[in-house]
């Protein structure tokens, strides 16, 4: 599943991004206002990690603008701010829940799994293809009655795959979105990880699902 965390303080953000991303969860940051606005209006976001005190847009009205152009992700109100009447202010501006600095981390990841859980009663967190399965708030992927097990990198990776079956995916656009940074042709850590998450979904099974595209990159399809 994908976080977006609008924080302006970088170290806090840093901090959470790599918590969050041992969790197996894919995530994005934000450190203002107007850019966590334009990045939460794709909607293409799980749950939102919101600040309050923001540069640029603060937190309470980009809520409220994102409620009012029907954005109904599921957020996360994260501030300094303990008054109630801060905390009433948040929650009546569109939040879900409410998080005061500063936190324990495992609280956080819980109230995450909460929020998520919530959401999903919406929408189906179980990605299918063929006989595979992927649980996005467990991170559970089976294939058949197999449970197989992966790293966060494999995890992400299966995701990534499983959310655009059918397309084919350069070795850029896999670089850029699990390890965050511009593809480097001198690095084969792409080929290496597709491999390994191919030799857990793809070698014990009759059918095979992850295919290479010589010289473009990898698809996913059941064919």
């Amino acid at each position: 599943m994908k976080i977006l965390v609008v924080e302006d303080e970088k170290k806090v953000a840093k901090f959470l991004k790599q918590g969050l991303e041992e969790e197996r969860y894919a995530v994005d940051i934000a450190h203002d206002g107007a850019q966590g606005e334009a990045m939460a209006s794709t909607g293409s976001y799980d749950l939102i990690i919101l600040d309050i005190l923001l540069p640029r847009k603060d937190g309470i009205l980009l809520l409220r603008d994102l409620r009012s152009k029907q954005i109904r992700t599921p957020v996360l109100m994260l501030t300094a701010k303990s008054a109630l009447e801060d905390k009433v202010e948040g929650l009546d501006s569109g939040a879900d829940d409410y998080l005061t600095k500063p936190f324990a981390f495992a609280e956080l990841v819980a109230r995450v799994r909460s929020l998520l859980r919530r959401g999903a009663q919406e929408k189906s967190t179980v990605l299918r293809i063929a006989d595979l399965q992927l649980d996005t708030v467990v991170h559970k992927a089976k294939r058949g009655d197999t449970s197989i097990e992966l790293t966060g990198k494999e995890y992400a990776l299966l995701e990534y795959f499983m959310r655009n079956v059918n397309r084919v995916l350069t070795r850029t656009i896999l670089s850029e979105h699990i390890w965050h940074y511009s593809f480097d042709t001198g690095t084969n850590i792409v080929d290496v990880y597709v491999n390994h998450l191919r030799s857990k979904i793809d070698d014990r099974f009759e059918k095979k699902l992850l295919h290479t595209i010589r010289g473009v990159g990898y698809i996913l399809k059941d064919e």
